[in-house]
This record gives C-alpha cells, sequence and structure tokens, in this order.
C-alpha cells in the first residue's frame, strides 16, 4: 500500500514539475476543439403533423386498374417527397433561384430529401420532420428555413393532390384510349387475315367457332356425355321392354275405344309438336325432329294395333298397357335421338381429323389465326373495362373530395438548436484538454526520467543511496515562485473563463432565435 501511494506521489510530483506543459497543452487542446465546435453549424427541427383521408366512393373489385385505400396512402407517402414536389419546395423557399441550372435543382432535391423525414404514426396519419443546418446561415435563418420548408411542403402537397387526381385520370384515359386503338387495330388485321384465310381453304376448314382443334376437344367431350346418357336410356328402354312384355294388353271387359283413343290422342299432340318444330324453322336433320318422328312411327303402330283388334276381343284396352307403350315410345325415341347425334359427333370428329392429317399446315395456321385473336381480344376488352374504371373514379374524384388533407399540428418554430449539443461538447473539450496536458506531463516525465526520491533512485541504480540535500528556498526564489504560481492560476482561470464565456455566448445566441 505505502509503494502504491508512493508512486501516486511520484507521478503527482512529475507532472506538477511540468505544470507549465499541463497549461500550455490544454490550452492548445482546448482551443482547437473549441474552434472545431463552433465550424460544426447548428441544426434546427421542426414538426408537423399530417393527416389525409381518402374517400373510398367506389369500391375495389380487385383488379390492377384500381387502387384501395391502403394503396392510395403509401403512394401518398412516396408522393409526398418526391422530386417534383421538392424541386417546387426549393423555388418557394429560396434555395435556388429563378435561374438555376440543373445540378443546382439537384443538388437542392438531394438535400431536402435527405433532411425530410416522412413517418406514419398511423395508417393515414404522418409526422414530417425538416431538419435544417446550413453555415452560410445564422442560426435564425436556419430556424426560419427549417419551418418554412414544411409550410412549403404541405402547401406543394396540397394544391398537387386537387389538381393530381383530374391530370392522373386524363393522362390515364388518354393513355388506356391510345392501347384501346391498338388493339382495335390488331384485332381488324387479324380478323381479315382469318377471313382471307378461311376463303383461300374454304374445303379445308369445317364450320363453326373456334380452332378444328377446340371443335374436336369439345365434340370430344359432348360424346362422353352422350355415352354415358346412351347407355343410361338403353338401360332404361329395356326395362320399359321388360314391362310392357309382361302387362296383358287388354282386360275382360265391355268396349275397347278408350284405349285407342288414349294412344290417337298421343299421337295427335306429337304430330302437333313436329308441326310447331318445322314453323320454327327445325330440319328433317334435326336431332329432335328425328326424335319426334321415331317416337310418331312407334304411337301409329301403336295406334294401328289398337284400331284393328278393338273389337273382336269384347275386352278392354289396359291403361297400364299403353302407358308402358307410351314410355317405351318415348325412350326408344331418346335413344335414338342419341345415337344420332353420337353419329353425327363421330362424323365430324373423323371428318376434322382427316383434314388436319391431310393439310396439317392448314390446320396449325388456322389454330394460330384464332389463338392470336383470341388473346387479342381478351386483352381489348380488359382494356374496355379498365377504361371505364378509370372513368369512374376520375369522375367521382372530380365531384367529391376523394382526399382530405388536415393540419393536424403546424410546423413548429424551433427556438433551440436540435443538433449539436454545443454545451456537452464544449465541456467535454475543456476535460479532454485537461487530460490531454496532465497525459502530455506524464508521457515525457516516462521518456525523460528523473527520481523524485532516495529510495526511487537507489532501486533505478543498484547502489546505496547514503543520504539526500533538501533544497534550501531563499526569500527572493520563495517570491519568484509564487509569481510564476499566480501566473499558473491566471492560466488555468482564462482557460475556464473561456470556456464560461463560450458557454454564454452560445445561450445567449439561442435567446436570439427565440
Amino acid at each position: 500500500m505505502n509503494g502504491l501511494y508512493d508512486e501516486i506521489r511520484v507521478a503527482v510530483h512529475s507532472v506538477w514539475t511540468r505544470r507549465w506543459l499541463v497549461l500550455a497543452a490544454a490550452w492548445g487542446i482546448c482551443i482547437l476543439g473549441w474552434l472545431a465546435v463552433a465550424s460544426i453549424p447548428n441544426r434546427y427541427d421542426s414538426r408537423a403533423r399530417l393527416l389525409v383521408e381518402v374517400n373510398q366512393i367506389l369500391p375495389d373489385d380487385g383488379t390492377g386498374g384500381s387502387f384501395g385505400a391502403g394503396q392510395q396512402i403509401d403512394q401518398i407517402r412516396e408522393t409526398l417527397t418526391s422530386a417534383r414536389n421538392l424541386e417546387k419546395v426549393a423555388a418557394t423557399t429560396g434555395l435556388i433561384g429563378a435561374d438555376a441550372g440543373e445540378r443546382d435543382k439537384a443538388g437542392a432535391v438531394a438535400m431536402l430529401q435527405q433532411n425530410i423525414k416522412v413517418v406514419p404514426q398511423q395508417q393515414n396519419i404522418f409526422e414530417l420532420t425538416s431538419s435544417v443546418g446550413i453555415g452560410s446561415l445564422s442560426d435564425a435563418d436556419n430556424a426560419k428555413l427549417a419551418s418554412g420548408i414544411l409550410d412549403s411542403l404541405i402547401t406543394v402537397f396540397r394544391d398537387d393532390q386537387l389538381r393530381g387526381g383530374r391530370v392522373n385520370t386524363r393522362e390515364g384515359l388518354k393513355f388506356l384510349d391510345s392501347q384501346i386503338a391498338d388493339r382495335e387495330k390488331g384485332l381488324r388485321e387479324i380478323e381479315a387475315r382469318r377471313a382471307a384465310f378461311e376463303a383461300q381453304n374454304i374445303s379445308l376448314i369445317p364450320g363453326g367457332t373456334g380452332s378444328p382443334a377446340q371443335r374436336v376437344e369439345a365434340a370430344r367431350a359432348e360424346l362422353g356425355q352422350i355415352d354415358s346418357q346412351l347407355v343410361s336410356a338403353q338401360a332404361q328402354l329395356a326395362a320399359a321392354n321388360g314391362q310392357l312384355a309382361s302387362t296383358p294388353q287388354s282386360i275382360p271387359g265391355a268396349g275397347g275405344g278408350v284405349g285407342g283413343s288414349v294412344a290417337r290422342q298421343q299421337l295427335a299432340g306429337a304430330q302437333n309438336e313436329l308441326s310447331s318444330m318445322r314453323a320454327r324453322g327445325l330440319t328433317d336433320a334435326h336431332p329432335d325432329v328425328i326424335a319426334l318422328k321415331s317416337q310418331i312411327a312407334s304411337l301409329k303402330a301403336i295406334a294401328d294395333r289398337e284400331g284393328s283388334g278393338g273389337g273382336g276381343g269384347g275386352g278392354m284396352q289396359n291403361p297400364a298397357y299403353a302407358s308402358l307403350a307410351a314410355m317405351r315410345a318415348e325412350r326408344q325415341a331418346t335413344v335414338s335421338a342419341l345415337t344420332a347425334r353420337k353419329s353425327q359427333l363421330m362424323g365430324d370428329i373423323a371428318r376434322i381429323t382427316s383434314q388436319q392429317i391431310q393439310n396439317p399446315g392448314v390446320a396449325a395456321e388456322y389454330d394460330r389465326i384464332n389463338g392470336e385473336y383470341t388473346a387479342t381480344k381478351a386483352q381489348y376488352d380488359k382494356l374496355l373495362a379498365q377504361r371505364e374504371q378509370v372513368r369512374l373514379r376520375g369522375d367521382a374524384q372530380t365531384e367529391t373530395d376523394a382526399i382530405k388533407i388536415e393540419l393536424l399540428d403546424p410546423p413548429s418554430k424551433p427556438t433551440s438548436p436540435a443538433a449539436p449539443n454545443r454545451p456537452l461538447f464544449l465541456t467535454l473539450v475543456l476535460l479532454a484538454g485537461i487530460g490531454g496536458g496532465i497525459g502530455a506531463a506524464f508521457g515525457l516525465a516516462q521518456v525523460c526520467p528523473s527520481y523524485a526520491t532516495a529510495a526511487k533512485l537507489e532501486r533505478a541504480s543498484g547502489l546505496p543511496v547514503i543520504g539526500s540535500i533538501t533544497e534550501v528556498v531563499t526569500p527572493d526564489r520563495h517570491v519568484e515562485r509564487r509569481k510564476r504560481l499566480v501566473w499558473l492560476a491566471s492560466g488555468a482561470g482564462a482557460l475556464v473563463g473561456l470556456y464560461a464565456l463560450l458557454l454564454i455566448a452560445e445561450f445567449v445566441q439561442r435567446g436570439m432565435v427565440a
């Protein structure tokens, strides 16, 4: 413990013997540090809060041509500090002149983009912060400019939103009209090419809508449905035949005109229906006409049998047998119609396939033209729908307040700099100067060692020290030492006084801004 105490005493003695070095180093470090702190311009921050409400007049439809409220808020957040708006702000606040070049404009916009921050507090509430610290301006001008930038930015943004909806709608409609015109021209060209191709290859292209491959696919799909329906109809016909075979044609009784009248009534109804079909323009090749003719033939056969045997048996026609016969005739007609349709589809598939095999180039080119037409038509229809949506939204924004901008907190007037913390920096520089002076003196003592005590000299030399002679201070030397001590205290006091003066100047300067 005594050794540590002695070392501290020796270190303090070595620093004290070089006290003038400590003072000089402290002055040098403090002067340089305070000059560096003084060269940092004060930065003043102004803050404001903005409320942006989007009135969702028309509902979202989920398509790319419309913007929901969330998307519009994101778009507003991005365009608030756009280069176009910031260039207007720079011109309004005087950062650039009327005759400024592109480089000056780009520099001012870059400075504003770096010093303006938009922080969303909620979905539609934004906090705007403007930081200004231009060294060529005074603190009062910097504080005024920070508030003026936010004022100008809010004004420019509000005017831009009031005019932007109408301008954006007009530009969007103009763009969509040009695209629609291009697609319409393309459709006419494709239709002309398809008509010319069909006229040139009229014998190789079957009728109907769609490409040959599409028609074959549709025919196969319908053929599969008809196969399943045909199986079901044949099963039902077999069941009707079985029931009819086990049912007697007549039952004992008097008179036989009732059954005959039922068959003839059904026959008359079927003939009337056939007449109405032909009146509608249906030909004999139509599946429904074919089925109805088959049903009429069956009903005629039943009516003939009933007419020839109605008076000889003494019994009456069995109503169940007549009903089953009508049901069987109907199911036979259904089976006949399905069979005819199946044959027709198989013939169409065979014909189209044969044409594709014989003329693969024609079919492929026709498919390509139809595919191109279908894709272009889909794009054309989509553009028409988007144009109508844009027009409706533009009308809604023009006639109503689609976007409402409200200033919750106006731009603040800064009275004190946000950065740097000059009093703290001045204090740190003073402490660094004192510490640097002490460190310089201690380092010099280590480079040029001296021995403050006889024991230290004995340890360093390894030789015994017989004794030491105490310094004798005369009265004149005592006066001189006191004078130098006063000079040292004056130098240290002047350093602290300069520090206090700088602090006072800083607070006075802040007061002038307020």
